[in-house]
C-alpha cells in the first residue's frame, strides 16, 4: 500500500541557516513583516506572522559568518509566503520594494501570483497568493496545468 499524508497536512515553518543573525532578524521582521517570538541566545531566532510560534527559524549554529551558497548548489531553493489575498500580496510587495530590494523574478503560474526575491544570505524567498481552486487552470483531462506567464506588477502594487 502507498502512503498518502494526511490531506490536512502542511508545512509548518522553514529553519534557514544565516551568516549574520541580527541581519536576518532585521531582513524577516523589516522587509517581509515577520514578528520575533524568540532569540534562542545569540544563536538563533524565531519569527511568525500572527503570533504563531514559529513560521520561520534562524541559526547562525554552522554558518555564521559563512559565505552565500553557489547558485549551482543543492539547497533550498526558495521560502514561500502564502497571503490571504492579492491585496495583502500587494502590501507585503510594497513593503519590499519601499526598502531597496530587488525583485529576481515575477510570474502568473494560473494557480497563484508570485514574485521572487532574495535574503541577505542568498536564500529565495517567494511571496504569493492562490487563486481560488475552482479557477485553476486544467486541462481536457481534469488535471491542473500550471503555467509560467507575465505578472502585471504595477497593476498588483496599484491594489497596495
Amino acid at each position: 500500500m502507498i502512503y498518502t499524508a494526511d490531506p490536512g497536512t502542511t508545512i509548518g515553518h522553514t529553519h534557514l541557516k544565516v551568516s549574520d543573525l541580527d541581519r536576518s532578524i532585521a531582513f524577516y521582521r523589516d522587509v517581509i513583516g515577520l514578528e520575533l517570538q524568540q532569540t534562542y541566545g545569540t544563536e538563533a531566532a524565531f519569527l511568525s506572522a500572527g503570533g504563531y510560534h514559529h513560521h520561520l527559524g534562524l541559526n547562525t549554529w554552522r554558518s555564521r559568518g559563512g559565505p552565500r551558497p553557489a547558485p549551482d548548489a543543492t539547497g533550498l531553493f526558495h521560502v514561500a509566503f502564502l497571503y490571504p489575498t492579492r491585496k495583502a500580496l500587494a502590501r507585503a510587495v510594497a513593503n519590499v520594494l519601499a526598502h531597496g530590494v530587488t525583485l529576481t523574478g515575477a510570474a502568473d503560474h494560473g494557480v497563484s501570483q508570485a514574485l521572487y526575491l532574495d535574503d541577505p544570505d542568498g536564500n529565495g524567498i517567494e511571496l504569493y497568493c492562490d487563486r481560488a481552486p475552482q479557477d485553476w487552470p486544467r486541462d481536457a483531462d481534469g488535471k491542473l496545468e500550471m503555467v509560467n506567464n507575465r505578472l502585471d506588477i504595477d497593476a498588483l502594487l496599484a491594489e497596495a
